[in-house]
């Protein structure tokens, strides 16, 4: 059995059936996101005898790390090798990334929750892609475990510091929302304050605007903040750049996010990736406005476009200041975001092009 990425209610079941009381099945949950022992045998609160029978029995599926690219803003880009799942002989070996960012008293890892992406949003290098398959939720959960390990230099060690200080979000690769049980398996483990211990306060999803499965979040029990990718100021120009546009539309996902039960300390955030002569206008701010109008505590970051493959432009800083006025003017919170890691392609859009494809013309030219 797998153990990454399981329950506290798994891991007793499978004690139970190793013969072994199940509370040990609490202790191997501890042991994993507490203490981020990745190793059976340094799980020092279980037996002996238990260490070698999970060590026949069970096994701690790590990502290897093929490569990591250091950013000279101090943001390390880890590409990651994913195995085929042993429990699941059927899903495809892939590559994803996480992306580590240090900054002066807190750390920010940003996670994937699929293998390439099928939302197909045209700024974004990822869509080039295509969907490979979704990652599991000991894949998800791994991402956040080994940059803190391997950068332990600069992570918090403290449990209740992590909680504190270390931020996550769910905006590398894939549609978290698309990827719903696997995703909240892996946020449970995650938010729960005997496993890794992230506060809900500093985690993030980030979703294109799946109005499902917004629905089904906001039922959750266990949940962490709601970004929007919105990027466009109307229908027609969404439906260009987010062709998930055309099955959620704006009305539908505003009517969504009106009924989204936001807790007291939460806004709901909206991100505009900011394309130079396509969604940059004056006008465009002007119809954010009255688009978010509806909404009670939002906020608005703006995102300058990351350079890449494809044939847009960033936006002018004066422009980009005259949008972000207008949005102030009317009390609608804005901020702009500029992304880390952009010359090591570690930047939000930029995400696993280059290797990916180098990788599949190296299998054309093996076979």
């Amino acid at each position: 059995m797998e153990l990454l990425g399981k329950s506290p209610e798994e891991l007793r079941a499978f004690c139970q059936a190793l013969g072994e009381p199940a509370y040990r099945g609490a202790q191997i949950y501890h042991a994993l996101y507490a203490e981020r022992r990745l190793d059976i045998a340094a799980m020092s609160n279980l037996p002996g005898a238990l260490r070698e029978k999970l060590a026949r029995e069970a096994t701690i599926a790590l990502p290897s790390v093929k490569q990591r690219y250091r950013s000279r803003d101090g943001s390390v880009r880890f590409l990651l090798g994913l195995a085929a799942p042993a429990e699941q002989s059927r899903m495809k070996e892939a590559a994803v990334e996480a992306v580590f960012m240090p900054s002066e008293g807190r750390q920010t890892i940003c996670i994937s929750t699929q293998a390439g992406c099928a939302v197909d949003c045209q700024f974004c290098l990822t869509a080039q892609l295509g969907l490979i398959r979704n990652l599991t939720a000991g894949e998800i959960v791994a991402q956040v475990l080994v940059p803190l390990i391997e950068m332990s230099g600069l992570a918090v060690e403290a449990e209740d510091a992590l909680a504190a200080r270390t931020n996550v979000v769910l905006m590398g690769q894939g549609e978290p929302l698309l990827n719903f049980e696997k995703t909240f398996a892996a946020l449970r483990i995650l938010l729960d304050a005997k496993g890794v211990g992230l506060s809900p306060k500093h985690v993030t999803l980030s979703t294109s605007g799946v109005v499902p499965g917004i629905e089904r979040m906001a039922k959750e029990e266990v949940r962490p903040k709601l970004a929007i990718s919105l990027n466009a100021s109307n229908d027609e120009q969404r439906d260009r750049l987010m062709p998930i546009n055309k099955k959620y539309p704006l009305k539908e996902l505003i009517a969504a996010c009106r009924k989204y039960p936001l807790r007291n300390w939460e806004h709901l955030t909206f991100e505009y990736v900011m394309l130079g002569g396509v969604n940059d206008s004056a006008e465009d701010a002007r119809r954010v406005v009255k688009l978010l109008a509806p909404l009670k505590r939002v906020k608005v970051n703006l995102i300058p476009w990351n350079p890449g493959e494809l044939p847009f432009q960033e936006t002018g800083e004066a422009r980009l200041g005259e949008f972000r006025r207008i949005l102030m003017d009317r009390e609608v919170p804005a901020f702009v975001r500029y992304s880390r890691g952009r010359d090591v392609m570690a930047a939000c859009g930029q995400l696993a092009l280059k290797e990916v494809k180098e990788s599949r013309l190296t299998q054309i030219a093996l076979n």
